[in-house]
């Protein structure tokens, strides 16, 4: 099963990955922070809400949106646990 996690980002690197040469930036769930590839979306800024799969992100989230599936990702941890 793949699961792609909503995070927001709060870093965008002034200067591409040394390894890939491809544009990255920190994004942040829960206080856990990773370092996450941008290419694959042109048009994401500090404060927005991407899906994050396997260190990719993958889609921009609205605010809404991104809150929503958090807080459905929390229930479904609790019945989990």
């Amino acid at each position: 099963m793949c699961l792609g996690i909503p995070m927001k980002v709060v870093k965008i690197e002034d200067k591409t990955c040394p390894t890939t040469g491809r544009r990255v930036g920190t994004v942040e769930v829960g206080g856990v922070k990773k370092l996450v590839n941008l290419q694959l979306l042109k048009e994401v800024e500090v404060g927005d809400y991407v899906i994050v799969h396997a260190g990719f992100a993958i889609q921009k989230l609205d605010v809404e949106d991104a809150e929503e599936r958090l807080k459905l990702l929390r229930q479904w941890g609790e019945t989990l646990a």
